[in-house]
């Protein structure tokens, strides 16, 4: 929010990829900063979590102008039976995501649990090396939303392993919709959205020793992972389901309305 050109965006490309579009941009924000038009005329911001709600206070948007409404999953795909015997990994397959962690735990691991590794990107080669030489690690590719909620019913636990902030992690409500437990790195807003022992499991980003620990822990005591399932489940149906996302989304149309009523 303070009154700079935040030129490290130009020179890094960190709009689209490009040096004009990144520098209109900077030149768009740079002009409201100074009318102050994030302070003075929205009345309402929206933020997924808690943490990224802090992050726009930490950037110097107005705490008091910030609700936080999270990601929602439409429509209920209903919950699973968890009785596939593996984990399952959903997403891309590059560095921030964890993968190179991920696939480090499972030589720690060494055939104990059965991975299911579904996604692609710039890691596939050495995800599809692993498969091939890691016991227990098995590439599925790309999938589409209708074929992963079955493998994610199915998953005895689903793991998040990223190493960069999240936005939100979205396959972490698509598991609690179907009831599966979510291992996720301790950070950001991934770390928010798992209350550890009752609906997951978190550990340390980047250490594969922690993470091969936590998935070996889960494997070894199902009576804990099924109380899981219920809560998981809860989770969603208390926080997740379209029909608690409206209400929020309405309950903020209203206080938006009247804050711009006071305005005028």
């Amino acid at each position: 929010m303070g009154r700079f050109v935040p030129w490290s965006g130009v020179v890094h490309r960190c709009y689209r990829g490009s040096i004009a579009a990144s520098c209109a941009v900077a030149t768009m924000l740079t002009v409201h900063r100074a009318l102050g038009t994030w302070s003075r005329m929205v009345d309402v911001y929206i933020a997924l979590t808690e943490f990224a709600r802090r992050k726009f206070i930490e950037a110097g948007f107005p705490a008091e102008k910030i609700i936080v409404k999270p990601n929602f999953v439409y429509s209920d795909p209903g919950i699973g039976g968890g009785k596939g015997g593996y984990v399952l990994f959903v997403g891309r397959l590059s560095p921030e995501k964890g993968v190179s962690t991920l696939l480090k735990a499972w030589e720690l691991i060494n055939g104990m649990v059965p991975l299911k590794i579904a996604g692609d990107g710039p890691m596939a080669e050495q995800v599809a090396e692993a498969a091939r030489r890691v016991p227990g690690v098995e590439w599925v590719g790309r999938k589409s939303i209708e074929d992963i909620y079955p493998l994610m019913g199915e998953a005895s636990l689903v793991l998040v392993p990223s190493e960069c902030y999240e936005t939100f992690g979205r396959v972490v409500i698509e598991a609690f919709a179907k009831g599966t437990p979510v291992l996720v790195s301790a950070i950001g807003a991934l770390a928010e959205l798992v209350d550890p022992g009752r609906t997951g499991f978190h550990f340390r980003p980047g250490d594969p020793e922690d993470l091969a620990s936590k998935v070996e822990w889960a494997w070894t005591h199902p009576r804990q992972l099924a109380e899981m399932r219920r809560e998981a489940r809860a989770e969603y149906e208390a926080k997740y389901t379209a029909e608690r996302n409206y209400e929020m989304l309405m309950d903020i149309y209203h206080l938006a309305i009247s804050r711009a009523k006071g305005r005028c």
